[in-house]
């Protein structure tokens, strides 16, 4: 009979300086290790992207093993919108009013072809691509992506969360790139 041994990776400890009893690091590669291993994402799925985002929380695929696992249905407790499948014109004024009411730091994934640049549906009622509405931090190809594709965008997501500087928010590429869309 095989044993099984419990196999516990520890997050890959920052830069710093270490001694008995302490670790000192800077704040900002303290801030992202945490921020990077519990993101809450906002689902906002239409089709079958949404199926296949289903599949990704599933006990086969386990996205709650990098840290997402608490879904937020709020837009004020989520700080990963992660819009999935078809966005008609009229459903964007919505999807802008969601991404506005998440507090900051706030990223987005857009997943499938019909949320990055509408996909099969070139028509006057679909969105071609929410990014024309939103910031977009990564997109996720396909048409319906894999879960696994899901999984390399979200794990993409977290290398940005990871790294993000602290203060790039308050820089002015990104208060000029918000102002781009109309938001303050």
């Amino acid at each position: 009979m095989e044993t099984v041994t419990n196999r516990i990776t520890l997050a890959e400890t920052p830069e710093g300086y270490e001694g008995a009893g302490f670790f000192a690091t800077r704040l900002d590669k303290v801030v992202g290790l945490a921020r990077k291993n519990s993101i809450w994402p906002l689902p906002f799925a239409t089709s079958c992207c949404g199926i296949e985002f289903m599949a990704t929380m599933g006990a086969h695929y386990d996205l709650a093993r990098f840290g997402s696992e608490r879904l937020s249905f709020s837009p004020r407790q989520a700080d990963l919108l992660m819009v999935m499948g078809t966005i008609a014109k009229k459903m964007g004024p919505i999807l802008r009013q969601v991404y506005e009411q998440m507090a900051e730091p706030r990223w987005v994934l857009s997943v499938g072809a019909c949320a990055s640049s509408g996909g099969i549906f070139d028509t006057y009622s679909v969105l071609q691509g929410i990014d024309r509405i939103i910031p977009v931090d990564v997109y996720v190809p396909g048409c319906a992506p894999r879960p696994e594709q899901i999984i390399d965008g979200v794990m993409k997501i977290q290398h940005l969360v990871e790294t993000e500087s602290l203060r790039r928010r308050d820089s002015p590429e990104y208060k000029a790139m918000l102002n781009k869309y109309g938001i303050e």
